[in-house]
């Protein structure tokens, strides 16, 4: 077998770089992109109520400068929110509503799972919330189509 004849089932870069990127995310990765997708909402809905700098929004959100700048970047570390965060922004005297209409859809999204996580450490992302009232969540299929 001649060096042409085997070059010919071989990918160029470009093609397995086109091909890396045209390929669907997978279940997980999907989940992360949701999430990360929250929290830039919730960056924003700061943002929008006149929160500017990151000692405003810090404050606003009753957040050290550093984990506010992670939700600016929308990348909170591989779980997300834990629920001590979620519990010291809701305590916020100046956060505003809509960034807490969003940190209330997150809850509810993460405890259904759709950013991951096995029914106990959603049981227990619950249990450690406190807030009076939770809204009911509902659970939502897997992206894999099993139920959760």
């Amino acid at each position: 077998m001649d060096s042409y004849s085997s070059d010919a089932f071989r990918l160029s870069s470009a093609a397995r770089v086109q091909a890396r990127t045209e390929r669907p995310l997978l279940p997980t990765a999907r989940m992360k992109a949701r999430q990360s997708s929250k929290i830039r909402e919730l960056a924003d809905a700061v943002k929008s109520a006149g929160f500017l700098t990151l000692d405003e929004q810090a404050k606003a959100l009753g957040l050290p400068r550093s984990t506010a700048w992670t939700i600016h970047k929308a990348s909170h570390k591989a779980s997300g929110f834990s629920a001590s965060i979620i519990n010291r922004m809701l305590a916020a005297p100046e956060l505003p509503s809509l960034a807490r209409t969003k940190i209330l859809e997150y809850v509810e999204e993460k405890a259904a799972g759709l950013y991951g996580a096995s029914r106990s450490q959603r049981r227990k992302f619950a249990a450690r919330l406190s807030i009076e009232k939770l809204p009911v969540c509902r659970e939502f299929p897997s992206p894999t189509g099993s139920p959760v």
